[in-house]
C-alpha cells in the first residue's frame, strides 16, 4: 500500500543551495496529520496547525459573513508569518 511518503516532492532548495527553504517539513507535518501523530507535525512544521486554520477559515469565510473577518485573515497571515520565518531562522542558526 502506497502512504503518503511516496508522493513527496524533494526539496530543490535544499538540493541546490543546501539549506532548508521555509516550507521544508510542511509535506512531512501534513503525513504526520494524516497518521495521527499531532505532536510529531508540530515539531516538524510549527506552523501547519495555524496555516491550517488559516485557510480553513479562509475557506468557511465564502460560504459564510463572519463579521470583521478581515481582521481576523490579517491576524492569522500575520501569526503564519511569524511562525514561518521564526522557524525557517532557528533552522538557519542550527545549519551554521
Amino acid at each position: 500500500m502506497m502512504s503518503p511518503e511516496d508522493y513527496m516532492l524533494p526539496c530543490l532548495n535544499k538540493q541546490l543551495l543546501g539549506f532548508d527553504c521555509m516550507g521544508c517539513g510542511l509535506q512531512r507535518s501534513f503525513a504526520f496529520i494524516l497518521k495521527g501523530n499531532f505532536i510529531d507535525a508540530f515539531f516538524m512544521y510549527p506552523a501547519i496547525y495555524s496555516l491550517i486554520a488559516f485557510f480553513g477559515f479562509i475557506l468557511l469565510n465564502t460560504f459564510m459573513d463572519f463579521k470583521n473577518s478581515n481582521k481576523i485573515i490579517v491576524t492569522l497571515a500575520i501569526i503564519n508569518i511569524t511562525l514561518i520565518l521564526g522557524n525557517f531562522i532557528l533552522k538557519l542558526i542550527n545549519q551554521i
